[in-house]
């Protein structure tokens, strides 16, 4: 069976250019935004198996990282901007039918897009990354304040970012090593690909600032966040994240009126890379409802 290739091109949309991996063609779309400290890189494995489902899959670079723009200023990374930038890759697009799937940081703009109702969603896939009500409600209680050290001390200046610059950006390939439970999902050439990434002028810098620019969140009023997501969701969730509390899947009904949850044993908060096998059966099953297609086979 050939596998639907993935190929890199540049596009313009909210002022900014995106680098975006890219697979299959047609009018549905698929856009996969990335988390920290990761890139369009790691959807490597979920591009082809969406082409192959019938969607042009999308996976931007978002701002800040790659050869993506790089905006200098803090607040130019809140989270209303890369909503913003969602809404605008959707619309340069132009779908008839649009799914949207979030891992992390990725996932953490795929539930604001959706709450803010800024574009028409037809499916909304979030992989180990909380609604940010739950977050919010949890993030300042014991264990999940001791799982989210960094994002305090990521609202540091210069420093975090130079710490992590160490060693050709050693300690951003030791971000997936020492949370991966399976480690032979992130070899050396894997790894380089992030570190890589890492070293470029000012990137650090810019994925640091995801962090340093949104705390605001915190005072977001209760109402505006627990606002019933009508879309059909889907949360694929890697049991073992040790920066993600499994309680944060917790009492999500009220939140979003049509869920379904899928838990993975043993599997990290790198969930799509370290398990693509599972997540992207997973995936092709839920997809099914809104195009039925043959059962998908790793």
């Amino acid at each position: 069976m050939n596998v639907p290739a993935i190929t890199t091109r540049f596009v313009s949309a909210n002022g900014l250019d995106f680098e975006l991996e890219e697979s299959g063609h047609g009018d549905h779309l698929a856009l996969c935004l990335h988390g920290f400290p990761e890139s369009s890189f790691a959807w490597r494995h979920q591009l082809p198996l969406l082409a192959e489902l019938g969607y042009r899959a999308w996976a931007p670079n978002l701002r800040g990282y790659g050869r993506s723009s790089r905006p200098a200023e803090v607040e130019a990374y809140r989270v209303e901007r890369l909503v913003e930038d969602t809404a605008a890759l959707i619309d340069l697009a132009s779908p008839s039918r649009t799914i949207l799937i979030g891992h992390d940081w990725g996932g953490g703009v795929g539930w604001m897009t959706a709450l803010t109702r800024a574009r028409p969603l037809d499916g909304l896939v979030i992989m180990n990354a909380p609604h940010p009500l739950r977050f919010v409600e949890q993030l300042f209680r014991w264990p999940q304040l001791r799982r989210s050290w960094y994002v305090f001390a990521f609202q540091i200046p210069w420093l975090p970012e130079r710490l992590l610059a160490r060693a050709d950006a050693r300690p951003v390939a030791d971000a997936f090593l020492d949370m991966a439970v399976d480690r032979s999902r992130f070899p050396p050439d894997v790894l380089d690909v992030y570190r890589h990434q890492a070293r470029l002028p000012g990137a650090l810098t810019a994925m640091v600032n995801y962090y340093r620019a949104n705390r605001h969140i915190l005072q977001t009023p209760r109402d505006a966040l627990a606002r019933p997501i009508d879309i059909p969701t889907l949360i694929v969730w890697g049991e073992e994240d040790s920066a993600l509390g499994i309680e944060l899947l917790d009492e999500l009904e009220p939140l979003v009126e049509d869920l379904t949850v899928r838990r993975l044993p043993g599997v990290s908060h790198w969930v799509q890379q370290e398990a693509p096998e599972q997540v992207n059966a997973v995936l092709a099953s839920w997809l099914r409802r809104f195009d039925p297609r043959p059962a998908y086979s790793a």
